[in-house]
């Protein structure tokens, strides 16, 4: 159930944009860290019926990314109900919510608001194992790819047909051709995505290139941040600023979902136990949320227990068992 103090602040940000507010935010709480992902459509499904079809519609919008077809089915869900959709930014809106917030009219950016890259990673079981963890594997990004083969072109001026090939062939013997072949048709498909939903900014064809070409190739790392000026000034997005009261009410709302979700709390299960041997624990990890329809939480709970294990004989290490006893969506109602 959502707090009389979060009713508030979604409801004056309501009236103060005139629209209909839905929260997203995905959680980046180092090792309590979640994304984007396609399960939630079924449930901005039940938000948006309730709500029922409005002229403008707001995603106050928290993440670091996720699935990118996701974000394309998401925008066009939201569109089916509203004929303005646009994006809240509080602060991190990376990745997959940046091709998010492309396909809205609008993107209203606090001063401390972040846009990112949107170059696809590809992770697949065929990836390259991380050493020391076999069952884990590397993320291939189509910008690592495409920088090793400009350091051979232009910093070790390999210029032979022969020896680019020999090159991309070594290449292949650490990345499997299926893994390369995915990570250029990733790139493809989000080139397309995004010039889609660039559609709904109204920009003329040169700056919807300028825009996926620096988002996708230009930027240079998936960690380079666009704040509001460059987004407005340098790329030509329609990005406006919050007035004072505005800006007052985004923070504030900002600031309580982040304290619930504890996002700039360490995760530290020793200081959870104290002196204790074993603690239940609850995480909220991430939040879709409505005034019309209530909360979905995604939630980790479970027992922390702290143990001995034997390293050798006679010789035992404190250690920590977390028994996880349910993970997943559940829902409050308003």
């Amino acid at each position: 159930m959502i707090e009389q103090k979060r009713k508030n602040l979604i409801k004056a940000i309501e009236d103060e944009f005139n629209t209909k507010v839905i929260v997203y935010f995905t959680g980046d709480r180092r090792g309590l860290e979640t994304q984007i992902h396609s399960e939630v459509l079924e449930f901005f499904v039940d938000h948006l019926d309730k709500i029922g079809q409005v002229e403008r519609i707001s995603l106050f919008l928290y993440t670091r990314g996720g699935n990118t077809l996701a974000g394309w089915s998401l925008v066009n869900l939201i569109r089916q109900f509203c004929e303005h959709f646009e994006v809240i930014v509080p602060s991190k809106c990376h990745s997959t919510g940046t091709l998010i917030a492309l396909g809205a009219e609008k993107i209203i950016m606090t001063k401390q608001a972040t846009l990112g890259p949107i170059d696809p990673s590809v992770t697949t079981p065929l990836n390259p194992n991380i050493p020391n963890n076999p069952q884990a594997r590397i993320p291939v990004n189509v910008e690592s790819i495409r920088g090793f083969l400009d350091l051979a072109r232009e910093e070790l001026r390999i210029k032979n047909d022969e020896n680019l090939s020999s090159i991309l062939l070594k290449l292949s013997d650490y990345i499997n051709p299926l893994v390369l072949g995915d990570v250029y048709r990733a790139k493809s498909q989000i080139q397309m995505l995004a010039r889609k939903l660039l559609q709904n900014q109204a920009l003329d064809t040169d700056k919807i290139d300028k825009v996926i070409s620096f988002l996708v190739s230009e930027s240079g790392s998936h960690d380079y941040t666009i704040d509001r000026r460059e987004a407005r000034n340098g790329l030509g997005l329609k990005v406006e600023k919050p007035n004072d009261r505005q800006y007052s009410l985004i923070k504030s709302l900002y600031e309580d979902i982040r304290t619930e979700l504890e996002l700039v709390t360490p995760l530290d299960f020793n200081t959870m136990l104290g002196a204790n041997t074993t603690v239940p624990y609850s995480f909220r990890r991430a939040i879709i949320e409505s005034l019309t329809y209530g909360s979905h939480y995604f939630l980790s709970e479970g027992t922390l227990q702290r143990t001995k294990i034997q390293v050798q004989p006679g010789v035992h290490q404190d250690a920590i068992n977390d028994n996880r006893k349910f993970e997943g969506w559940r829902f409050f109602a308003v």
